[in-house]
């Protein structure tokens, strides 16, 4: 009897000391754990501050552009209107030129102004109604001084069943533009189509269509990401930050909905963009 109580005691005594060291090693693991922890958030307040950092550098770089910017246009535009004198036909092809690098810059600045407003929450949607036809005819106008100077087309088709919609339409206007530019860059000739139907009862999309280039299925997955930019010669020829889409996929869920790409290489594209017809913010 003694025998098998000491025996006893000594399996409570083993049982004890495993025990011990478990707690021991579960001590050390949950120090390890609250190490760990505080590192994670040390890395999240160095991320934040980074991005904070990277917005603010943005937005201040974006708006100290934007005077020389302006300047040189208004010169620029003072010199081919002929307020100093006449300009002989070579210098008004070069002014042109610094005009349309300008324009290029002034587009960037831009987007880099956009993205860190994003980044930064601090862009505003103000929706409204307003009807198609406006939108169009605004869009319309916009491009007809750069078709004028291509061999494309560009189509409007008159929206059908769509008369007005609710949403932000300066946001819209931007996604839409950004679509069309890239069209129209890429088309060396036939036509860009721009279209708009109801998708569902609440859904509406507006989609650009081209007889352009096109793109490699591999390049579809990344073309709406930060700076993407295609490794193509027409794209070498064309300079741009690689934000113009990123930004459209941006502002497109900001009012509610999503873009899609669909273009096969040699043949064209096809980018759209889906949004409710009421735009509704988002309650937390």
């Amino acid at each position: 009897m003694n025998g098998e109580l000491d025996k006893l005691k000594s399996q409570i005594a083993v049982q004890e000391a495993e025990l011990a060291l478990l707690q021991t090693e579960l001590a050390e693991t949950n120090k390890g754990v609250v190490a760990l922890y505080a590192e994670l958030d040390d890395n999240a307040v160095q991320l934040r501050e980074a991005a904070d950092l990277k917005s603010r550098f943005l937005s201040y770089m974006s708006h100290e552009f934007r005077t020389p910017l302006a300047s040189i246009t208004s010169i620029s535009d003072i010199l081919l209107n002929g307020m100093d004198g006449p300009l002989t036909a070579e210098q008004q092809r070069q002014l042109r030129f610094v005009q349309g690098s300008v324009r290029e810059l002034t587009e960037m600045v831009d987007d880099l102004l956009d993205l860190a407003k994003v980044e930064a929450g601090r862009i505003s949607i103000s929706p409204e109604w307003f009807e198609m036809v406006d939108l169009f005819s605004a869009l319309r106008g916009m491009f007809k001084p750069i078709v004028a100077s291509t061999s494309v087309t560009l189509i409007f088709e008159e929206p059908e069943s769509i008369s007005r919609i609710y949403t932000d339409d300066k946001k819209l206007s931007q996604i839409l533009r950004n679509f069309i530019s890239n069209a129209l860059k890429f088309t060396v000739e036939g036509e860009v189509r721009v279209t708009a139907s109801m998708a569902s009862e609440q859904m509406v999309e507006f989609a650009v269509s081209d007889t352009g280039i096109g793109i490699a299925q591999e390049h579809l997955g990344a073309l709406f990401s930060d700076f993407v930019q295609l490794d193509t010669r027409i794209q070498k020829r064309l300079r741009g930050t690689g934000l113009g889409l990123s930004l459209a996929k941006k502002f497109a869920e900001l009012l509610g909905g999503r873009v899609a790409v669909d273009s096969e290489l040699g043949k064209g594209s096809r980018f759209s963009v889906l949004i409710p017809t009421r735009y509704s913010a988002k309650r937390d």
